[in-house]
């Protein structure tokens, strides 16, 4: 992978802690790098090689496990991001004939998303492609160590949706 100003940048976050800084914030620093390197290698990887955004991928990811669609407010929360964003991202796919958008049937007030036949053949053709990125990119870990580091992480976050809850927030 080339180091690139990105990949330098994302670094920066990990060097800004010092021996001193409590071990949880450095193992947080660790783990925000690690993800930031991984996000920006896809994000370049697929505008160079599909010339779409990593928003874009996502949006149809989400709508490829859903065959009958997705209201825009269910795409907003799984997508983390806000429905301003989310009708920008369909707006467009909808332009290239990726999306289409139909009026809920359950809710008269929303309206569902969903892939066409040509927006979920381009998505699968996009994702197979994606799959070996990621693959190549955790090829430097062992198989136990995928696993383990999969464990450890999946214990992690229920570990901090816990503590979201406890305090009142989170999900």
């Amino acid at each position: 992978m080339p180091a690139t100003r990105e990949h330098v940048d994302v670094l920066g976050l990990e060097a800004r802690a010092t021996e001193e800084d409590h071990k949880s914030i450095r193992l947080w620093l660790r783990l925000l790098s690690a993800s930031n390197l991984v996000k920006s290698e896809v994000q370049s990887r697929l505008r160079k090689t599909f010339g779409i955004s990593l928003a874009r991928f996502d949006l149809m990811a989400q709508l490829e496990r859903y065959p009958e669609g997705l209201p825009m407010r269910a795409l907003s929360r799984r997508m983390m991001v806000t429905a301003g964003n989310v009708t920008r991202l369909v707006d467009q796919l909808e332009a290239e004939g990726l999306v289409t958008r139909q009026p809920d049937r359950r809710d008269r007030r929303a309206v569902r998303v969903r892939l066409t036949p040509e927006g979920r053949r381009r998505f699968r053709s996009m994702a197979a492609v994606h799959e070996t990125w990621i693959v190549e990119l955790f090829r430097g870990l062992s198989r136990e160590e995928r696993e383990g580091l999969y464990e450890l992480l999946a214990r992690f976050k229920a570990s901090v949706a816990d503590a979201l809850r406890r305090r009142g927030g989170g999900p």
